[in-house]
């Protein structure tokens, strides 16, 4: 890390002359905030330019950080790509697919790829992405009813860690009523949603897993499409202080804004909570009982010869 250095060739000296204060004071302040600030914007370029770059690893990521203008080696490079648990995709010689993700758990079958929801309840996907504060960084996991693309459950937290995911998918079952064998959730592979805790609770709920082919985002484009819309609509050109403020302004954009009022040309332009109103009002119509037919007595020889007898009279 790089220490503070003089603005346009103007020496730290001096510039605390001007302004009054003593250096030791000075290098004081910087070490408590600035290197803060620092590793928040490296780890927002290093982000990004991992989801841009997907196959490269630390080396080259290096590399790319530097030609923006950054003095780093790989080593620091490589601890913020492990620690965001940002992974280079491998193009591996081809092989037949073997069962199991090679990381000790469980690769479910892609069951969202021929699944198109017809009513609520029926597929959830879900997904997390990162959140950059202004000193640090935290993870947002959602899950979404496909149907109408609500975000039924989020979570927001500071770590990676498989409850994150789980208390998404605690609000998601306190919020919605689940019918055991009929709700299909659907995730990338991410340690998250394949390790025990979470596949265990999801099985618990009578929801059956199901997981995205390696490297194809793809097949869970309905989330990802989510995240682009809260990174445009939310997260872009927003500071958020900490944690706290984070959630607060989060939890409003989700509950006060996306999900009552953020319309989808895909829902017909509506947003998800009325088009759920105008498919449950479609169901209650549908099962509404039908009035009886009212069956019409086969003529008579007196209703027929009154009936002419009428007309003959007018």
């Amino acid at each position: 890390m790089t220490g503070p250095q003089g603005h346009d060739g103007m020496h730290i000296e001096r510039l605390c002359g001007l302004l009054g204060v003593s250096r030791a004071g000075y290098y004081r302040r910087w070490a408590q905030r600035s290197p803060l600030v620092e590793e928040a914007e490296l780890r927002d370029l290093v982000q990004r330019l991992s989801l841009e770059h997907r196959f490269y690893g630390y080396r080259r990521i290096t590399e790319l950080v530097r030609r923006e203008g950054w003095p780093v080696n790989h080593k620091r490079i490589a601890r913020l790509m492990r620690e965001d648990n940002l992974l280079a995709l491998r193009r591996p010689a081809f092989r037949p697919a073997a069962s199991g993700s090679g990381r000790g758990w469980r690769v479910w079958p892609n069951l969202a790829r021929q699944l198109i929801p017809m009513a609520v309840n029926q597929l959830w996907v879900a997904d997390i992405t990162y959140v950059r504060l202004a000193q640090a960084f935290v993870y947002l996991a959602v899950i979404l009813d496909a149907f109408s693309r609500k975000v039924v459950g989020w979570a927001l937290a500071d770590h990676l860690q498989a409850s994150l995911a789980l208390e998404a998918l605690e609000m998601a079952l306190a919020t919605r009523e689940v019918i055991d064998g009929g709700l299909v959730h659907h995730s990338d592979r991410g340690v998250q949603y394949a390790c025990g805790d979470y596949i265990a609770r999801l099985e618990a709920a009578g929801i059956t897993p199901s997981m995205s082919r390696g490297g194809c985002p793809y097949d869970n484009a309905k989330a990802e499409s989510f995240m682009k819309t809260f990174k445009t609509e939310e997260v872009d050109g927003r500071t958020y202080r900490d944690l706290a403020h984070a959630m607060a302004q989060i939890g409003a954009f989700i509950e006060e804004v996306y999900n009552p009022k953020r319309l989808h040309s895909a829902l017909g332009y509506l947003s998800p909570e009325e088009y759920e109103t105008a498919a449950a009002n479609r169901s209650h119509l549908s099962t509404q009982p039908k009035a009886p037919w009212t069956a019409i007595p086969p003529p008579t020889a007196n209703t027929t010869t009154t009936a002419v007898r009428n007309f003959t009279v007018s």
